[in-house]
């Protein structure tokens, strides 16, 4: 292509990083921003580019999963983000699973070394007045956010999200936990058990203990429903954990195939095998009771926390009013919106609109037609929804075949093998997706 000025990218996460990559490889100089270090969130801890503030998981890495759908195309058009993931990945059974600071060193490391992608570590808080796009995610900064309601003419909706803790491996007694998955022979998650009196002390523990004060701005606080504090569902009632983050379906011990009432697993968060988090335990506990309640499960009644839960407030646009089929804010043509801001819950879904919004942008400059991602693709289901949900009650959404367009005939009723059939339908789509739209995927061919 042509010359052109440098496009403001905002944000250094991972849709932001995703989409200044994919300009960059396509010729486009990039001036990434970033407000870290010098304005830190109240989730971050470092200045690293994708940085991971919640799990460390990417869902299932098979075809058989709706994540898998999407991590199959994400690799397909030469996703930094899947290629940094693979780099850095541990064990985590059928799923994607990353040491969290060599994940953020990879992408940092490829976007700051790359002679395209000029990063400007500073705070925007104005929208710029040419081409961007606008990855500020669920974090965004107050300032922008203000100027973004002032120009969408809608207010922002808010979630709260929250964070599960870490656990030092060298601290969880292994007398009172074992090794396994569900269902499988691997040992990659350490599996707490808890007999029936436990559980109950448990629960009744974790009800009753203190949350974190809430600011004035947080009374209104709601849930997202596919994350919620592990306080949040076992107030929904006693029992609520064992079809949640404690299901002991599919697991027994090894050395004696007995059963268990509930169960805790923990699953590696870094190469070296030595830190742990607790699988589904997002919480807004105040830190000393987490150690409190946490306690309570023996394997970890002697567990070093070396990252306490936390709850922070995520913030979206309502995207069926406020972004066209192309991820715009409507009425102006170059200003894009990607990653959890415009609407998706989920790493690999922002990375996806990230992606997404880069071609868009691409097209734009060099005066292609505009694509259109299939509707039964995982990001084109995506784009899909953020298009045609009902405003009033939209949400975030995650990856799920509920957004695709149903298969022709008959039903198949086992999951993965219809969720197989939509990844198959899916690939297809996508190859002819690249075909028909062959000058934004060169590098691909």
């Amino acid at each position: 292509m042509k010359t052109c000025d440098p496009i403001s990218v905002i944000g250094g996460g991972l849709s932001g990083s995703e989409a200044a990559w994919q300009l960059a490889s396509r010729g486009v100089p990039v001036r990434l921003y970033e407000m870290r270090p010098d304005k830190m969130t109240p989730a971050h801890t470092s200045s690293m580019l994708g940085e991971l503030v919640c799990s460390n998981s990417f869902g299932g890495d098979q075809n058989t999963t709706p994540a898998g759908i999407l991590k199959y195309e994400l690799r397909r058009f030469n996703s930094l983000i899947m290629s940094c993931a693979d780099e850095s990945k541990v064990p985590a059974g059928n799923a994607l699973a990353v040491d969290r600071e060599l994940f953020a060193r990879a992408i940092s490391s490829k976007i700051e070394t790359n002679p395209l992608i000029e990063v400007i570590r500073e705070e925007v808080t104005d929208i710029p007045s040419g081409p961007a796009i606008i990855a500020t995610g669920p974090l965004t900064s107050s300032a922008l956010a203000e100027d973004l309601k002032t120009l969408t003419g809608n207010e922002f909706l808010s979630f709260y999200d929250a964070v599960a803790p870490i656990v030092a491996l060298d601290s969880i007694d292994m007398r009172y936990a074992f090794r396994g998955n569900r269902y499988q022979t691997n040992s990659d998650y350490i599996n707490c058990p808890m007999d029936e009196e436990t559980y109950h002390v448990f629960w009744s523990e974790l009800v009753g203990a203190e949350t974190a004060e809430r600011h004035e701005f947080e009374e209104d606080m709601r849930h997202f429903e596919g994350c919620l504090p592990v306080e949040v569902i076992a107030k929904r009632g006693e029992q609520t954990l064992l079809f949640g983050p404690m299901r002991p379906v599919g697991l027994s011990s090894s050395s004696d195939g007995q059963s268990y009432y509930s169960i805790v697993q923990l699953r590696q968060d870094n190469s070296e095998g030595t830190l742990y988090n607790i699988v589904g335990f997002q919480t807004n506990l105040k830190w000393g009771e987490q150690e409190r309640v946490f306690r309570l499960i023996p394997a970890l009644r002697n567990a070093e926390f070396v990252r306490k839960g936390v709850m922070h407030r995520n913030m979206f646009v309502c995207a069926p009013k406020v972004l066209d089929e192309c991820l715009r804010i409507k009425g102006k043509e170059k200003l894009f919106l990607a990653g959890q801001i415009s609407g998706v819950e989920g790493y690999l879904e922002s990375t996806a609109m990230g992606l997404a919004s880069a071609l868009f942008m691409y097209a734009s400059l060099v005066g292609l037609d505009m694509p259109r991602f299939p509707i039964d693709t995982a990001i084109g289901a995506l784009i899909n929804y953020l298009n045609t949900a009902m405003p009033e009650t939209f949400q975030p959404m995650n990856v799920n075949l509920g957004i695709f367009p149903k298969l022709p005939g008959k039903k198949i009723f086992k999951r993965p093998l219809r969720c197989a059939a939509y990844a198959a339908r899916a690939e297809a789509s996508i190859e002819d997706f690249i075909k028909t739209n062959s000058e934004l995927f060169q590098t691909l061919q």
